[in-house]
């Protein structure tokens, strides 16, 4: 079932194989060379390879290796029945375990990641943890201590390398899978969600199902437009808001960073600082609320009410 998928077909073995910064992929090539990983906290937006470089590593080294995914085994449970007991017994292979956590921000943090912090003390001798997380600061300080903590964001230079590189590996799926595609739609396509690769892979095998990935797609791809909703808000009109939310699939921070960048056209001068101040506490919120609808219309709606549109 997994090999229907592209991200599971197409993801990476080896470190080498990983799209990612030299200066990222170099320490990870040195665990494996070694044959020794330390308890990692991998930290970055979704779909950048946090997931990916833990089992390449796991699989170059060869060790035992088990992936917990947090969000849906959160309490500590998981902690006393799945990892305490995986992390307690003896490698088949030979060598130490390694856990993988995935979104370990979702794991409970007043009884589960306390747990965590014990427990990689505990099986210091037998067992290796690497957490990896969207919001690093969901994850409780003794854990960041007992972790060699990597942040997988790009600095400038490194977005246009990635981006070619990822261009490169996108056009040999294609043609290996026999799909026709235009280069300037694959190009678009990498633009809207650049970093998030699995989004892309996801979406080509989406539009792969038409048989041929070409212009006919591009109307698919543009950006949401926003002058709608700055509408809405402006007009005061709350019922309209909530369903322009509800009917477009945008991430809130993409929507927060594209009414921010409309502020000055958009509001008058004496309510940017405010506007400003609601955007910063509403994408902070953002890491931590349960449902994101409703965290962007409440944003939405307190810059309705506060702010004063031209």
């Amino acid at each position: 079932m997994e090999h229907l998928l592209w991200t599971e077909k197409y993801r990476p073995q080896a470190v080498g194989d990983c799209i990612l910064p030299d200066r990222l992929k170099k320490p990870f090539q040195e665990y494996v060379d070694q044959k020794n990983i330390p308890n990692l906290l991998l930290s970055g937006g979704a779909g950048v390879g946090k997931t990916t470089i833990a089992k390449a590593m796991c699989n170059e080294i060869g060790c035992d290796s088990i992936v917990i995914n947090g969000s849906d085994e959160s309490g500590i449970d998981t902690f006393r029945v799945k990892i305490k007991n995986y992390a307690s017994s003896v490698s088949l292979a030979g060598g130490r375990k390694v856990i993988i956590i995935d979104e370990a921000d979702y794991l409970n943090p007043n009884s589960t990641q306390p747990a965590l912090r014990n427990a990689i003390e505990e099986f210091a001798g037998n067992c290796s943890f690497i957490f990896t997380c969207n919001f690093k600061n969901r994850i409780i300080d003794p854990l960041h201590s007992r972790c060699a903590v990597v942040d997988f964001t790009l600095r400038n230079g490194e977005k246009a390398k990635m981006a070619s590189a990822f261009m490169k590996r996108i056009t040999k799926i294609l043609k290996d899978e026999g799909i026709e595609y235009d280069d300037k739609v694959i190009v678009e396509l990498i633009k809207k969600h650049f970093p998030d690769f699995r989004r892309v892979i996801n979406e080509l095998q989406r539009y792969s199902s038409f048989g041929k990935i070409d212009v006919g797609v591009l109307s698919q791809l543009g950006d949401v437009p926003i002058e709608k909703i700055i509408g809405h808000i402006k007009d005061k009109n709350f019922g309209d808001v909530r369903k322009w939310v509800a009917t477009n699939d945008v991430d809130s921070t993409t929507l927060f960073r594209k009414v921010y960048d409309a502020l000055y056209d958009k509001l008058k001068p004496h309510s940017i600082p405010k506007a400003v101040l609601i955007l910063a506490d509403y994408q902070y919120k953002a890491a931590f609320v349960a449902d994101q609808e409703i965290n962007t219309v409440a944003c939405l709606t307190e810059l309705m009410v506060e702010c004063d549109f031209k």
